[in-house]
């Protein structure tokens, strides 16, 4: 048979590629003579780089320290493909586990817009951004700032980085700041949420960054005056994404916001892929009512249908409804015993899942 074996990671505990070699172990030691193929995906967030770096082997991993979200440094991973395409994520240097603290006033993402900074002087001609996981608010502009853009106030002085900040914004400066790749920027984004409003970028994504009402209160009239003093769509569905980072990106770097799911699913070969397979395994953290709304296995999901690919779905927990289009599903938690259990060794219960379903999806 022939196998994709394409998750997303297993948030809090696997990467997907190291979600990807359990599975496919399990599978191989039930079926050494099938032909097994490990497509790790991602939907924007955490582990893009990853997806890429399992999917395209001849692009070169690079590694630079910038500043975190809350400004002690940090180490974030890019990815330099063959054709000058620079791959980077969000999650890496202004990733809300970066934090010590939550400051959901003060967190910035300068350090993306410095791994952004490093790929440009690397020469690459294109860039490919993963908006998942943010840590802060900020509308995008401390990226921005580190590719030279200056936010003043009435009085001519630069504000301070973070999304409140942005309330007191009188002036933007463009002049110094770096034009994008001749190739331009696409933005890989996983939710549809505008830049402003009750389902907006502070309402919505703020509780979880820490802020409290009132924070949240102020973080969205900041965003509102950012978006009176640079213009473009604050309505557009994905200008929240990230704290925003995709409306800032957007409307003062011409970057093109994209699903991510799907949009990583192409550029890694997925749909060549699918074309030639008998069987997918793919799989999250928790299967849910939100897998299925653009998310990786949700995007996975509609893919294989169109091309008529059975898929197994492998979830920390199945915690909602599994389609009729899933031939199988398994749960770590059932495997182990306990949530718990399976947590404590998530590589051995994939390991075991990869064998279930090798079992199961081979007899049809």
């Amino acid at each position: 048979m022939r196998v994709i074996v394409a998750p997303d990671s297993f948030k809090g505990s696997l990467a997907a590629g190291d979600a990807a070699r359990a599975l496919a172990r399990g599978w191989l030691a039930r079926r050494p003579a099938d032909e097994v193929r490990l497509l790790p995906l991602a939907d924007g967030g955490e582990g893009v780089v990853d997806a890429f770096a399992a999917a395209l082997p001849a692009g070169e991993r690079r590694t630079v320290t910038v500043p975190g979200p809350d400004d002690r440094p940090v180490s974030a991973a890019w990815l330099l493909l063959p054709d000058r395409s620079a791959i980077l994520e969000l999650a890496q240097s202004s990733g809300l586990p970066l934090m010590r603290h939550l400051d959901p006033l003060g967190a910035h993402t300068y350090g993306l817009g410095a791994v952004m900074r490093a790929a440009l002087d690397a020469g690459a001609s294109r860039l490919v951004v993963g908006l998942g996981g943010s840590a802060s608010t900020d509308g995008g502009t401390g990226a921005l700032r580190a590719l030279g853009l200056r936010l003043v106030d009435d009085r001519g002085r630069d504000l301070q980085l973070g999304g409140a900040a942005l309330a007191e914004l009188a002036h933007i400066d463009t002049g110094d700041l770096l034009p994008p790749p001749p190739g331009g920027t696409r933005l890989l984004v996983d939710v549809t949420a505008p830049l402003l409003g009750p389902a907006g970028a502070a309402a919505t994504y703020g509780p979880q960054k820490g802020a409290q009402p009132g924070d949240v209160d102020l973080l969205d009239r900041a965003l509102r005056r950012l978006a009176e003093v640079a213009g473009g769509d604050p309505g557009q569905p994905g200008a929240g994404a990230a704290g925003g980072a995709s409306y800032g990106l957007a409307t003062l770097w011409g970057a093109r916001m994209m699903p991510g799911a799907r949009t990583i699913a192409a550029l890694v070969g997925l749909p060549d892929a699918l074309a030639d397979a008998d069987v997918v395994i793919t799989g999250e953290g928790c299967f849910d009512e939100t897998s299925l709304t653009g998310k990786v296995v949700g995007s996975l999901l509609d893919q294989a249908r169109e091309a008529a690919v059975r898929v197994g779905v492998v979830a920390g927990r199945l915690a909602g409804p599994v389609p009729g289009s899933v031939s199988e599903a398994v749960s770590l938690a059932d495997l182990a015993g306990s949530a718990t259990a399976a947590l404590n060794d998530p590589a051995r219960w994939l390991v075991e899942a990869g064998g279930v379903m090798a079992q199961r999806l081979s007899r049809g």
